[in-house]
């Protein structure tokens, strides 16, 4: 067997010997199973009890991956009240990590037209919950470094892997213009905790203290409008226009009631929410392009077009991205149909 098949195997057993271990949390290793996998080289298991119950094992391989993060923001995020899994038990040098279990039911697999408005809202009011309670220090700052990287995975991994084109000085400067304008508006923004993909996919539908919140463990301190338009223009489900405005003014009036330092207005609020949108679509549509180019994990392929519709009808609202749709339009006709959007 060739050592990269085997590899695999070899964490399993000592992910098995580590559950042996626990005494404090008794685990049945032998009921280990797969719960989820995940876009990094973190892997899910679900395991059962002894008292009948489950929890679930996350191995996060290093030196790839680090549960320290992921730790350290359960704790601070679970004392705000919202609902993250409780750690049982840790190995951070190994990065095995023992978990309460949320189940099973994400947001994704739940969503309807008739149990939409209930589930955002809950969302809504979790988030709100959270960000009412952000401290300065306590997490990574978004800065404009940070947040221009990710925006230049769009260029790189979209435009230069995906359509496999070189863009010429004048688009390059078009791209690094319409950049600036993004992270003017983001970095002016007041700053909160973000989680940084609180999405259909990271938010579990619970019987109580709904949402269950996952997969947060590279949250930081920044923008107020980033979570609220990953939870609402999400990347995997779409909403008609009419139902996101709604639910943005819900959230807009909820969190100016809790303190939150929103723009004063709903038009400027609107507005932040769009751009902050932009910055991230753009960089999904980088980030999907990294998965399959690089990763070889092509079930993002699908997900990509709902992301440039979105790219496109924001950055068409407004005149400052003018430069930008055109770019686009005259790429996509150009390059995309040679790589076939035939899903």
């Amino acid at each position: 067997m060739s050592s990269s098949s085997s590899a695999p195997d070899l964490r399993l057993s000592e992910l098995h010997a580590w559950l042996d271990t626990l005494a404090d949390t008794p685990v049945l290793p032998s009921t280990l199973r797969p719960a989820s996998a995940d876009a990094s080289f973190r892997r899910y298991f679900r395991v059962d009890t002894k008292d009948g119950g489950t929890a679930i094992v996350m191995d996060a391989p290093p030196p790839q991956e680090d549960v320290r993060p992921f730790v350290k923001v359960a704790g601070l995020f679970g004392a705000t009240g919202v609902t993250v899994p409780k750690i049982l038990a840790q190995d951070p040098a190994r990065g095995f990590l023992l978990l309460t279990d949320l189940g099973s039911t994400t947001y994704l697999n739940q969503l309807t037209a008739d149990s939409a408005h209930k589930l955002y809202m809950d969302a809504i009011e979790a988030l709100i919950l959270l960000q009412a309670q952000s401290k300065p220090e306590a997490l990574p700052e978004y800065d404009r470094p940070l947040l221009l990287r990710e925006l230049e995975l769009f260029r790189e991994w979209y435009i230069g892997k995906h359509l496999g084109v070189t863009l010429t000085d004048e688009q390059n400067a078009v791209l690094t213009k319409t950049f600036d304008a993004i992270l003017a508006n983001n970095l002016a923004q007041p700053q909160v905790y973000v989680h940084r993909d609180y999405h259909s996919r990271n938010l579990m539908v619970l019987p109580a203290g709904n949402p269950g919140i996952i997969d947060f463990q590279d949250a930081v301190y920044g923008p107020i409008t980033y979570d609220l338009v990953s939870l609402l223009r999400d990347a995997y489900i779409q909403w008609d226009e009419e139902l996101v405005l709604d639910w943005a003014i819900r959230y807009w009036e909820k969190a100016r009631r809790a303190g939150l330092p929103v723009a004063p207005d709903i038009d400027s609020f609107y507005r932040d929410f769009e751009w902050m949108g932009l910055q991230r679509h753009l960089k999904v549509l980088g980030i999907f392009a990294r998965l399959y180019h690089r990763d070889g994990k092509d079930a993002y392929l699908k997900d990509m077009p709902l992301v440039m519709e979105y790219t496109l009808k924001t950055a068409r609202r407004y005149v400052a991205f003018t430069p930008l749709v055109r770019l686009i339009e005259k790429l996509e006709q150009e390059h995309a149909p040679k790589f076939g959007y035939t899903f």
